[in-house]
């Protein structure tokens, strides 16, 4: 069983995001603090294809992106596939994990040493919270999405 996470990120905190590619040819793309967070996580075989879960992920080439009015899609406009199944992802996951809110890197510890029973939780937990559970070896990984009264 995975343990979710949600990480809020609070503060002035820069994010870059690759666009990624794995060994079956999936093209997507990620949020990562730096290049170098990039490659630990990848050296730590931490980084897999959000489509077939293959760990055999490289950067894809990359081009800036620029939005004009022309490619700009309206917020009340139709959402993409990707966004469609990304709502419905955050549907299932938050109908069927108990969120433990800021409780989490305490709920996921007590999980992770056998003190709480295994379940699905999502929460939030600060960035260095974060690393601080995966230091210890603790399951978790970030949502794609925050708190939805940030949102």
């Amino acid at each position: 069983m995975y343990i979710l996470g949600r990480l809020n990120f609070t503060g002035a905190i820069e994010m870059i995001r690759y666009d990624l590619k794995c060994a079956e040819g999936h093209e997507y793309d990620s949020w990562f603090g730096s290049s170098e967070d990039f490659a630990k996580l990848k050296s730590a075989g931490m980084i897999c294809c959000a489509i077939c879960g293959g760990t055999d992920v490289e950067k894809a080439v990359m081009a800036p992106r620029v939005r004009t009015s022309e490619n700009a899609r309206p917020l009340s406009g139709k959402k993409s596939a990707a966004e469609q199944a990304l709502s419905e992802l955050r549907t299932k996951i938050e109908s069927s994990a108990e969120n433990v809110g800021e409780n989490f890197p305490t709920e996921a510890r007590k999980m992770h040493y056998g003190d709480a029973p295994e379940r699905a939780i999502i929460g939030e937990a600060k960035p260095e919270e974060a690393r601080a559970l995966i230091e210890e070896g603790v399951p978790v990984t970030p949502l794609p999405w925050g708190n939805r009264k940030t949102n």
